[in-house]
């Protein structure tokens, strides 16, 4: 396992990660999570990725007993808060009220002490960045949270955030968590790329296998079971057009030549950026972890040839939108 720093803060995390999105407490049986996090950390993945409202609350649950047995100070664990969790006006959003409960009652479904990363999980129009910016500061102060950033934020967003807490004096975010595959790359390339190279911002992506489209599972329609046949991931079948299938469909050929199993070159490629910190992903069975973790020897093999390859075939992607 390699490990790079989370921008340019001192912390280190692997640079593949283990997430609970869709999979941890509703998806996959608790003792099944349990066993890829144990499976996980054996292999020298540290960063286990969750967030509040992930299977309302069951994931941070599931994690929690799952890394009981674990030494603390070995992991890195991230939670995030927005989305609805309570009942109420107030049960959503950055609200400094919002952001206190929603850090409280994550800790104790990790029955840990403090989150090592906290993503602010959307932008929130109705919250000031100022008070934002201030209440995360206070998390790092009472210490429940180490570092905190954002997720599907505008660089615009993520740099006002980084001015509020350079003129008060106080800690501002470290990381962006935004989704990042060969099918929609624009917004981290074009846009948070250079805020990246600036602010020292790091990036942990999500979805780099655009939610199974590049494992080529796809191809030939969609199988029961799979992710795009649950009635809560409907929303995926608008992303499997004809377009998207015909670039996985050119790319497995190039995967091959190379040894390497479509999801290997697609975590790969994202490997490549100096960027990315890490690359955060799903695994519903101990086979698909093991294969993900291939990933990280394989960067040397994408060549300016092989790279030259990839971009001819995802070039003018429609897919691609934000």
């Amino acid at each position: 396992m390699h490990y790079r720093r989370l921008g340019r803060s001192g912390l280190k995390v692997s640079e593949i990660s283990l997430g609970a999105w869709i999979t941890f407490g509703s998806q996959i049986e608790d003792k099944t999570a349990a066993d890829l996090i144990r499976s996980a950390f054996d292999k020298g993945i540290n960063f286990f990725d969750n967030s509040d409202a992930y299977a309302k609350g069951k994931a941070e649950t599931v994690m929690g007993k799952a890394i009981h047995d674990i030494p603390r100070e070995q992991l890195v664990i991230s939670s995030k808060v927005f989305w609805p969790t309570m009942e109420g006006p107030n049960g959503r959003g950055l609200s400094r009220k919002h952001v206190t409960e929603s850090i409280h009652a994550s800790l104790k479904r990790l029955g840990t002490d403090y989150v090592d990363l906290y993503f602010c999980h959307r932008f929130d129009p109705d919250t000031p960045v100022e008070e934002v910016v201030f209440t995360m500061n206070t998390l790092i102060q009472q210490g429940k949270v180490l570092y905190w950033g954002t997720s599907e934020w505008r660089s615009s967003q993520i740099a006002e955030a980084i001015g509020i807490a350079r003129q008060y004096n106080l800690i501002p975010p470290t990381m962006e968590q935004p989704q990042y595959h060969m099918l929609h790359r624009r917004r981290v390339e074009s846009e948070l790329a250079p805020l990246c190279e600036t602010f020292g911002i790091g990036l942990t992506v999500w979805s780099p296998l655009a939610s199974g489209i590049l494992t080529g599972k796809y191809n030939d329609g969609i199988p029961e079971g799979s992710r795009a046949s649950m009635k809560n991931m409907a929303w995926l079948k608008d992303d499997i057009t004809e377009a998207s299938v015909e670039k996985v469909r050119q790319l497995m050929p190039v995967a091959a030549d190379l040894g390497l199993t479509m999801p290997q070159l697609a975590i790969a490629w994202l490997l490549r950026r100096k960027e990315v910190s890490c690359v955060i992903t799903g695994a519903t069975k101990l086979e698909q972890l093991e294969d993900n973790l291939g990933a990280g020897d394989a960067v040397d093999k994408l060549t300016n040839d092989v790279l030259e390859k990839i971009e001819a075939i995802l070039a003018n992607d429609p897919a691609d939108e934000d």
